[in-house]
């Protein structure tokens, strides 16, 4: 998940938009500290979401589960600060506590259940400086870096708990890459030609390590691992408040992983995994690439309505080759209704869908296992997530959000492990999360 939305900001008063520290005495700062850190630059954040999430059908094992996440955040103007021109500074943390959640536990899944699931752990996650140049229109970013702060994102999507870091990357890439809650030392170059037009270059050491065992604090600021590069390119129409036409984001990027990877079928004499005289070590093969494309599309905009507002659609469509990733087709979208109710001008509601479809590679090892082996056992085809989700305002900063989802053929339609002849079972899963912006 990317930092939280408008930490670097310079508001007067230093508060974030929203927050629910305009519903409290003196805007929740009756000394006035926030506000004279804000004028000299300094602004702060802090995010708790919290999440009851109960899987009532298919899985592994059915039951609820409570997730946390703390998010603190700092960002500096230095200009402001220091009068060094065009240079800010940015750092977040997250406290994660009983975050092992439905994915690992009730449904071994490769596809995102909840955003915020991780290893309970409290860890560093970005920490970076940013030059502007040429009247800002280029910018240098360095530091400890995640890829999904900034590449492979659709706005609309954010509303959904299973919108995340996509699959095909996750599943794809060492220790899923430098995004949540990883990160790793990268630099990201930004040019913006036009007001409407954005290019995004992004170099990044390209396995963070296991989150669980190797990086558990999120500061061994890893560098000598083969690099992950991102490239994306952005288009905008009709971003301004007081645009009358329906807005729009196009996104298109790729990306290159300069490592070694397993062929997904066969060893290195060319036989099958599975075959009795394998040596049963992959193939390796050199890097790994993929293409991806995005759109958000306003398709209603109310009268005096914001880019955000109204009817809107998503999409994500991604690809990469087969013999080295286990996913190599990536399909994702949604529709989101905002600010629809008028009595209830701040709600959202939508639903969304993923889906992650294993390799030809890997769906040919299930069948060569089979026809080796002669034991009937599911062959991994595509993991698809349904969620139906009701975002509702209590006060400007807290949401509350109940949430169905329907998790078809989890972990891509792999062996129970109680009964290894049949899949895990498709199952639903209901919760509510809240989340309460500081």
């Amino acid at each position: 998940m990317a930092p939280i939305e408008g930490a670097t900001a310079q508001p007067s008063d230093g508060i974030l938009v929203p927050s629910i520290a305009t519903s409290l005495p003196d805007n929740g700062d009756p000394a006035g500290v926030r506000k004279w850190l804000s004028e000299r630059g300094v602004t702060y954040g802090v995010v708790y979401t919290g999440e009851a999430l109960g899987n009532v059908s298919g899985g592994i094992r059915q039951g609820a589960l409570y997730g946390g996440k703390l998010e603190t955040a700092v960002g500096a103007n230095l200009e402001k600060l220091i009068g060094w021109q065009g240079l800010s500074f940015f750092a977040n943390a997250f406290q994660i506590h009983r975050s092992s959640g439905p994915r690992d536990q009730h449904f071994t899944s490769l596809v995102t259940i909840s955003n915020i699931e991780a290893f309970s752990s409290t860890r560093l996650s970005e920490l970076w400086f940013e030059q502007k140049f040429f009247d800002d229109r280029f910018s240098i970013r360095i530091g400890q870096l995640t890829t999904d702060a900034e590449f492979f994102i659709s706005e609309y999507s954010r509303m959904f708990i299973s919108s995340d870091w996509p699959t095909i990357m996750g599943a794809n890439i060492p220790s899923g890459g430098p995004a949540y809650p990883l990160a790793t030392p990268g630099v990201r170059w930004k040019f913006d030609p036009g007001a409407n037009l954005s290019m995004l270059l992004g170099l990044y050491n390209g396995d963070p390590g296991d989150q669980a065992v190797v990086n558990r604090t999120g500061t061994n600021f890893r560098v000598n691992d083969p690099p992950l590069l991102m490239g994306e390119i952005q288009h905008r129409t009709n971003q301004e408040k007081d645009s009358r036409g329906l807005a729009r984001i196009v996104r298109l990027g790729g990306w290159h992983h300069f490592g070694k990877f397993d062929d997904q079928r066969f060893d290195g004499a060319g036989l099958s995994l599975a075959h009795p005289l394998s040596s049963g070590t992959a193939r390796q093969l050199r890097g790994t690439s993929g293409i991806y494309g995005i759109i958000d599309q306003q398709l209603y905009r109310p009268e005096g309505g914001g880019p955000d507002s109204g009817i809107s659609v998503f999409s994500r469509i991604s690809a990469a080759p087969s013999d080295r990733n286990l996913i190599n087709f990536f399909l994702d979208g949604g529709v989101v209704f905002a600010g629809m109710i008028p009595t209830r001008p701040d709600d959202r509601f939508g639903a969304s869908f993923i889906y992650a479809r294993m390799s030809d590679r890997a769906r040919a090892l299930d069948r060569d296992a089979i026809a080796f082996s002669g034991i009937a056992q599911p062959v991994r085809d595509y993991e698809m997530t349904i969620e139906l989700s009701y975002q509702a305002q209590i006060k400007p900063g807290w949401t509350v959000q109940p949430v169905f989802q329907y998790i078809i053929h989890p972990g891509g339609h792999v062996p129970d492990p109680v009964s290894p002849n049949a899949a895990i079972k498709s199952g639903a899963l209901v919760g509510v999360r809240s989340t309460v912006a500081f």
